[in-house]
């Protein structure tokens, strides 16, 4: 919900708003075009509340409604899948026919109560001001029907299942760490499951681990299963070694949330280079960035990723509507790179990013 100051002597009513946000990409002839969104759509259409939330979802500090609440709220009426497909229409109109993919990634779908009043106008709570001319007779909130999302918080323990030791986790991670009996843990519903890691050793005092998912997948329309496969899709200037054959190909997806072009750009950049690093089972001992990237998520950019570094575009263009990826396993890996003054730097395959993007990215 939007906070707002007390009002007394004044019945509250929320009326809901579905907010998406997150990153759209779009393949089309031209490449592959990204838009990051954060927007929000009346839950119930009505002519005399406001569209959106506008720019407040973003400014304001929402709250969770809890217990103590009070007010009345709206029920939604508005399928959420049907708002959120509005929105891919409305950022594809002005893109290069024909898009032959799109993905959205990293999104959050969530539920926004703004706060109104009504005295003979329509009254925003907030600025304690009207929003609508004087209201017409037949207006009554009676017609809306109404709900309770006061009792729908629910908790997960943050007990390691395993030793019923303290889980570590930032504020916005999924992964739950356990230091004391080396295991991570995922969301899964109202409990936690044990997930496969690893990690690649880093060198030096300054490191810090940035979270990918290594996938790997079956791809049904193209021959790629191999680093060598890779490199004849990729049109990668190498000789292709015989050994090449037996290395398993695997995509490598961010598991954090960054601007759509920094995600692409490193998800391209890890999968093609194929790391082959021994991956120990261990958890880091120096800093470790958040994983904030459900693996759900990072399974819609695998074929986006491949997309991004099939080579001629004309290839890309003919085969990929036909080209089918479904993950087989996966792994969360974390990855070394040394914090530098202004960059953290991956000093095996020369990949940066800037530290700003890394701090931003929590925000999205």
């Amino acid at each position: 919900m939007l906070p707002h100051p007390a009002a007394e002597n004044k019945e509250v009513v929320y009326f809901p708003y579905w907010r998406f946000k997150g990153m759209l990409f779009f393949c089309g002839p031209t490449g592959i075009q990204q838009r990051f969104v954060d927007h929000s759509q009346q839950a119930i259409v009505s002519p005399y509340f406001p569209f959106s939330v506008g720019v407040r979802s973003q400014a304001m500090k929402i709250r969770f409604v809890t217990p103590d609440t009070e007010g009345r709220f709206l029920k939604p009426g508005l399928n959420p899948q049907k708002i959120f497909g509005n929105f891919e229409e409305r950022f594809g109109k002005s893109l290069p026919r024909p898009i032959i993919h799109q993905s959205h990634i990293g999104e959050t779908l969530s539920l926004i109560y703004s706060p109104f009043y009504v005295k003979d106008k329509l009254y925003d709570a907030i600025l304690d001001k009207p929003v609508s001319d004087v209201l017409p007779e037949e207006f009554s909130l009676d017609d809306f029907a109404d709900t309770d999302p006061r009792r729908h918080i629910g908790f997960v323990s943050t007990l390691c299942p395993n030793c019923g030791w303290d889980l570590d986790g930032e504020r916005d991670a999924l992964v739950l760490r356990c230091k004391n009996c080396n295991s991570t843990w995922y969301p899964v519903g109202r409990k936690l499951k044990q997930m496969k890691f690893a990690q690649i050793a880093g060198r030096g005092e300054n490191t810090t681990y940035l979270p990918f998912w290594r996938i790997r997948a079956k791809i049904s329309g193209l021959e790629l299963n191999s680093y060598a496969d890779l490199v004849n899709i990729a049109n990668l200037p190498r000789a292709i070694q015989k050994d090449w054959h037996d290395i398993a190909f695997r995509f490598w997806i961010p598991a954090f949330k960054v601007r759509p072009r920094i995600f692409l750009r490193l998800a391209s950049q890890l999968t093609v280079v194929q790391p082959q690093n021994e991956l120990v089972p261990q958890l880091p001992a120096n800093r470790i960035h958040p994983s904030n990237l459900p693996v759900e998520e990072a399974l819609e950019s695998l074929k986006l990723t491949l997309a991004s570094f099939m080579k001629p575009r004309k290839t890309c263009t003919e085969k990929l509507p036909d080209i089918k990826v479904t993950a087989k396993s996966f792994t969360l890996v974390y990855f070394p790179f040394n914090e530098e003054h202004h960059e953290f730097i991956q000093p095996d395959y020369k990949i940066a990013i800037s530290k700003n993007v890394i701090s931003l990215s929590s925000n999205l």
